[in-house]
């Protein structure tokens, strides 16, 4: 609904400006109506554009009081306080006013030639009542659709103001410039004749000089956005979620340098990972640059138990941006998060970092660079991680199949570098586990598996309670989303389709051959209800220690110079978003809405959201942890989660395309402070 909403609300508005601005082209041209009988057809017009122009306008009152009566305050606020004054004043002026007027000149020139002086029907027809709605209701739709473009959410009054004032003032300017004419119109019956050539040469001159007004605007604008050469991921408007406000002295402060694993243990496990590039190839037999790890993309699969200490090498062989390892999904310490500038300084070629951290959690991961990460990942610095349980559970291991997807430039949608179906033998009876890892950068991902029931066991990593079975059911996974689909395999082929037709996926058999089963028609898996509940240290009605909104939308704007569409959290892009402060132990809740018009997968370092309630709606099956929440347009989400793991930890869409053009923002523990920066003058660019 919110997107029906949405459209017709900026449709509306569109179809206003031009609607509008047309129909009083034509009210300030009656005054050259020429003869009664031509006026009189003119006039008539005149009062059918006034029904035209009514229509978008009760669009965008209809769609507003519709969003208003069926979804929360947030969607709609500034939409009720700021659009509907604008749309409601000149329509109403148009009715009341503009509308009896025209309707009395009409009558006039429907009489006989003799009947009113050619005067006095001149006079009536460049009345400013006649005139000035239609103009108001056109800069009235212009600024609304500002204000759709340049959300002033959350609502600002002392920035809202602005505009509201400049078309205030411009009606008013309006006023004049039509009163002052209709004012010297005298009693002769001199004709007048239209000079287009003047009000082309004024017209000009006035694009002119607003068109002036607006480069030194947008000049100024784009030089305030430019990013610092140099700052601090501790610095940044703090936000206390309506907890007691949190200072501390620096002296007494922790690095997040010292947020290391053990560092003096022999570790449990090691690996070594190279950045470098490669040139690999494809499926399709086409070539094409990559940057790898071990030469490999993806890069190799981690596997290590829970409670083992594993040590990573990454050595940066020349990648000239640098390179990190972010291990997506896994609770690490801070030290260890891989983020440049935040937690690290990026490793450049010829230099290593050493990782050093603790498996406590068992699941399904992954990792990759997370400086320049938006080309880093596209480029192929990725790779499945997964952390079994320490303890077998007794069971057959079963059979393990991890399926990470990309898309890969000339080839397209792939499963790790291949495409196609793959086949795979898996004797009948055998416990199957799926992973699946969505590595695509703003690709929500459909998977189905055709041919038996299955459980989904997991979600971002985390093992979901008392799974039942499905069938004929999809899951769709946003970018850097995990679910594990576990089933006994059957004595008949199973399919595994990625993308929902038999083009690309897994073919399961006994033997490896076997055709592929139909793709059923499905419903879309609902993790709200899904499993029985569980326990958990946060539910909704704990009593929580802070309360934080985020609120995601878009607008158009600069950023660090350049024009284009961003994408903001609580109306901000980064450095300027919103820094929410915690103590560790605390208790903290945080409604997510996208108000935008794209999907947003918000992923959280270092912690696991515990999703409380969607769109008004409590969450009742399974406890469902998430680092990688998919919030769609139009959405709410409340989740919870304690704040056990000290750190400055990056909160960012995982739409990587968003976060590099400042939609991040960092979760900061009271007494942390980091030695590393960011800016256009260090090495550092996690996004």
């Amino acid at each position: 609904m919110f997107f029906l909403f949405t459209t017709i609300i900026y449709a509306s508005a569109f179809l206003l400006i031009v609607l509008s601005w047309i129909a009083g082209s034509k009210a300030s041209l009656l005054l050259y109506g020429g003869s009664p009988e031509r006026l009189n057809r003119k006039t008539r017009k005149q009062l059918v554009w006034s029904a035209i122009v009514a229509v978008p306008a009760v669009g965008i009152i209809a769609g507003t009081l519709l969003m208003a009566n069926t979804m929360s305050p947030v969607f709609w606020e500034d939409r009720v306080y700021l659009h509907l004054p604008l749309v409601l004043t000149p329509l109403l002026a148009t009715w009341l006013l503009a509308v009896p007027k025209l309707w009395k000149l009409w009558k006039l020139t429907s009489r006989s030639a003799d009947a009113a002086s050619q005067a006095d029907i001149r006079k009536q027809s460049a009345n400013p009542l006649i005139i000035v709605p239609f103009q108001m209701s056109a800069l009235g739709a212009a600024v609304i659709f500002y204000f759709l473009l340049v959300t002033p959410v959350p609502l600002q009054p002392a920035k809202a103001i602005v505009p509201i004032l400049l078309w205030a003032a411009a009606s008013f300017v309006l006023w004049r410039i039509h009163d002052r004419r209709y004012r010297k119109i005298d009693s002769t019956d001199a004709k007048l004749n239209l000079q287009p050539w003047r009000r082309a040469i004024k017209g000009v001159g006035i694009f002119c000089v607003a068109a002036g007004i607006a480069s030194i605007a947008l000049v100024i604008e784009s030089e305030n956005s430019r990013l610092p050469s140099q700052l601090s991921m501790t610095e940044g408007p703090m936000d206390f979620g309506g907890g007691i406000e949190l200072v501390h002295n620096k002296t007494d402060a922790m690095s997040v340098a010292m947020l290391t694993g053990p560092r003096e243990v022999k570790p449990d496990r090691t690996f070594t990972l190279t950045a470098e590039k490669k040139t690999v190839t494809l499926a399709s037999g086409k070539q094409i640059d990559v940057w790898s790890y071990n030469g490999q993309v993806p890069g190799p699969e981690l596997r290590m138990k829970q409670g083992e200490l594993v040590e990573v090498t990454l050595i940066n062989k020349d990648i000239e941006v640098g390179a990190t390892i972010h291990w997506h999904g896994l609770d690490v310490p801070n030290a260890e998060d891989g983020v440049a500038g935040a937690t690290q300084d990026a490793v450049m070629p010829g230099g290593k970092h050493v990782y050093r951290f603790v498996a406590e959690q068992t699941g399904t991961f992954w990792y990759h660079s997370h400086q320049d990460s938006r080309v880093a990942v596209q480029m192929g610095l990725f790779g499945a991680l997964i952390v079994e349980p320490a303890i077998p559970s007794g069971k057959s291991s079963g059979e393990d199949v991890t399926v990470i997807t990309h898309v890969w430039d000339e080839q397209g949608l792939s499963i790790g570098m291949e495409t196609g179906v793959q086949r795979k033998q898996i004797t009948p009876g055998t416990p199957v586990r799926i992973r699946l890892i969505n590595t695509q950068d703003w690709v929500r991902q459909k998977y189905v598996l055709a041919g038996t029931s299955f459980q989904v066991a997991a979600l971002d990593g985390t093992d979901l309670h008392e799974p039942s079975d499905l069938q004929d059911t999809h899951l769709i996974l946003t970018t850097g989303g995990r679910a594990d689909l576990t089933f006994l395999m059957p004595d008949h082929p199973v399919f595994l389709s990625v993308g929902s037709d038999k083009n690309l996926g897994i073919l399961l058999s006994r033997d490896g051959t076997g055709d592929i089963p139909d793709i059923p028609k499905t419903e879309v898996f609902d993790p709200i209800h899904y499993g029985t509940p569980g326990d958990t240290l946060v539910t909704a009605n704990s009593d929580f220690d802070r309360e934080f909104d985020l609120i995601l939308d878009n607008k158009l704007g600069f950023y660090d110079g350049q024009f284009g569409s961003l994408y903001t959290m609580n109306g901000e892009v980064f450095p300027n978003t919103p820094m929410f402060m915690v103590q560790e132990g605390d208790l903290v809740k945080t409604t997510i809405t996208n108000r935008g018009a794209v999907d947003h997968p918000m992923h959280l370092h270092g912690h696991h959201m515990l999703v409380l309630s969607y769109n008004g709606e409590l969450a009742t099956g399974s406890p469902w942890y998430s680092d990688t929440l998919d919030v769609q347009p139009g959405d709410t989400y409340e989740v919870g989660f304690v704040a056990d793991n000290p750190g400055l930890w990056m909160d960012h869409c995982h739409n990587l395309t968003h976060a590099a053009v400042g939609m991040s923002m960092h979760l900061m523990y009271d007494g942390i402070t980091s030695p590393y920066t960011v800016g256009t003058d260090t090495v550092n660019h996690p996004e």
